[in-house]
């Protein structure tokens, strides 16, 4: 039986994904914030994404006909509502009772795609449930890390395909994860009662012994990492679609299309593993030329305004993912929070598209866009 998720009020005065934020940092306590809001080292990245969408203008146009015009886009074979997507983002009853409960509900309810993590504190069934019943909800993805038992992976494969699950969205730029110091310092330790419950029946990897002249990372933790060979053989034994997220290079993207993915998200995992890597939103048009109009691009990295989604639009991208805002939402009202983000997402996309004279996101392109440093 599907828990229904309490209705609670979005709190007073919470009108931005930055009051969100905010707000939100009252409800998390130290341990949280420091999972949910901290990036790797010194988080240069993590800022760097922000400041990228604000440094880009966005050129108006006036007196254009925008009867009839609307936020659809096209991804996959199917016909979205809007172009915001939820990114897969771990253990999110730590921010909230509810956890992905409350945000499948939201994705539902605001026809977003919803990408359920691997390390999700709810069962994928049980989220599966809840989406795949909404009559104008978004796509729904299942996040996969390859685990060191392959059997165990395929299994994982074969769990989301028989809940109904539409694609996988293989996350390929965290071999291992990032040196998270505000993590460090808060001592973070799940709480208990929240674990990844999609792994818990995974084996424990047989022990290695590393010798003194041997790395722990490259020859303990890295044999297991996935190489192309890996999604090459995934994309053979799945029947969804395949998409990469964690791409960053051109040459990266051309080999993923070449590898059998079905489309690729420009991600550098919100500034969590490697810090200094550049902001998504300068990596994504180079990554867009390289691969053509027509093949799959989403993008994610710094995402709080709806402008920040038409920007990313007019750069190449298909649609966006928002992660942080959603649990910031979460945390401040479960499933309304996590509705309010979107809500206002979509509003402000409106709003700049009709404000800079764009009918459909069709009509957003490079013309649009007045870049740093442009005479």
């Amino acid at each position: 039986m599907i828990r229904i998720p309490a209705v609670e009020p979005v709190p007073a005065g919470v009108v931005t994904l930055d009051d969100h934020e905010r707000h939100a940092r009252t409800r998390l306590d130290d341990n949280a914030w420091a999972y949910f809001a901290g990036g790797a080292g010194d988080e240069i990245t993590v800022r760097a994404n922000r400041s990228a969408w604000d440094a880009m203008q966005l050129s108006t146009r006036v007196l254009r006909d925008l009867k009839g015009g609307h936020t659809r886009v096209s991804l996959l074979g199917r016909s979205l509502a809007h172009p915001i997507l939820l990114a897969p983002v771990a253990f999110q009853r730590m921010a909230h009772p509810d956890g992905e409960t409350a945000t499948a509900f939201a994705a539902g309810m605001q026809g977003a795609g919803m990408v359920l993590s691997s390390q999700a504190s709810t069962p994928m069934e049980e989220v599966a449930q809840i989406v795949l019943g909404e009559a104008g909800r978004g796509p729904l993805w299942f996040q996969l890390y390859f685990q060191h038992d392959r059997a165990f992976t395929l299994e994982l494969v074969r769990r989301a395909e028989r809940a109904g699950y539409e694609a996988l969205v293989v996350t390929v730029d965290a071999p291992c994860s990032g040196a998270r110091d505000r993590e460090r310092r808060a001592g973070f330790v799940l709480p208990p009662g929240v674990s990844a419950v999609n792994l818990d029946a995974m084996p424990p990897p047989q022990p290695v012994t590393i010798e003194a002249h041997q790395s722990r990372m490259f020859d303990g933790l890295l044999r297991h990492a996935p190489t192309w060979e890996d999604i090459a053989w995934l994309c053979r034994e799945t029947t969804l679609p395949v998409l990469l997220k964690g791409i960053t290079h051109p040459e990266d993207a051309r080999t993923a299309r070449d590898a059998g993915a079905a489309g690729i998200i420009v991600s550098n995992h919100g500034g969590r593993t490697l810090d200094t890597m550049p902001p998504t939103a300068a990596l994504l048009p180079r990554i867009r030329a390289s691969l053509g109009k027509e093949y799959p691009v989403l993008v994610d990295g710094g995402i709080r305004r709806g402008t920040d989604v038409l920007k990313a639009i007019a750069l190449g991208a298909d649609a966006v993912l928002v992660g942080r805002p959603c649990v910031y939402g979460l945390a401040n009202a479960g499933a309304m929070g996590v509705s309010h983000v979107l809500r206002l997402l979509r509003d402000e996309l409106e709003i700049a598209m009709a404000l800079c004279g764009c009918r459909t996101l069709r009509d957003a392109d490079s013309a649009l866009l007045v870049l740093p440093h442009a005479s």
